[in-house]
């Protein structure tokens, strides 16, 4: 036992100082499908999140309806990127992608009892500051059209892992739901005390 919870706090302290350490927008230009496609994984922040709604997805839905959670991120991710593109971006968004990061794990946690329209919005608003980040980082001249198909197919990439994820999450015990929605806010609010 006393193995298992030693185990369990050194993951946990490894990915806190990893989300301490990792920006998930470095301030590198990008201009292309293949800078698009990898941008949601090479920032914690993202990587995090795009699980996140999927795990979400997999506890708080049945069939067809867990793809909910992923449309309705892709639709607010790619709104959010044309809007920062187009020169309207949010004042405070990299404190609000993480804070996005720590709301997603609430919602995990609470899966079965936040009603469905309600996570959808925070999944929403989630996705409208991700899609911001990542319009950012588009360099003018290059084709938004190429980075944000690859921005969006990688988050399709992740949520698809996360629905994969939390299918598999349901049928372990609880404890395994809950550490890693512990592991998701965590990394979440090391990464906003950093951008505060």
């Amino acid at each position: 036992m006393l193995t298992k919870n030693r185990s369990r706090a050194m993951v946990a302290a490894a990915l806190l100082l990893a989300a301490s350490a990792a920006q998930a927008h470095p301030g590198h230009g990008v201009d292309g499908l293949a800078a698009g496609l990898m941008h949601p994984f090479t920032g914690l922040d993202h990587l995090l999140a795009m699980l996140a709604v999927g795990l979400w997805s997999a506890a708080s839905a049945r069939g067809a309806q867990r793809a909910r959670g992923p449309l309705v991120f892709l639709a607010m991710l790619l709104l959010g990127g044309l809007l920062a593109s187009a020169g309207l971006v949010l004042p405070g968004v990299e404190a609000g992608v993480a804070l996005s990061v720590v709301l997603l794990a609430v919602l995990m946690l609470g899966a079965r009892h936040i009603p469905a329209p309600a996570g959808l919005l925070i999944v929403a608003a989630a996705a409208l500051l991700h899609g911001q980040a990542h319009g950012v980082e588009w360099q003018a001249g290059a084709s938004f059209a190429a980075y944000a198909t690859g921005f969006v197919l990688g988050s399709a990439a992740l949520h698809g892992a996360g629905l994969g994820a939390g299918a598999w999450l349901q049928r372990v015990q609880a404890w395994a739901w809950r550490a890693v929605a512990a592991l998701i806010g965590g990394g979440g609010l090391v990464m906003l005390a950093t951008r505060l």
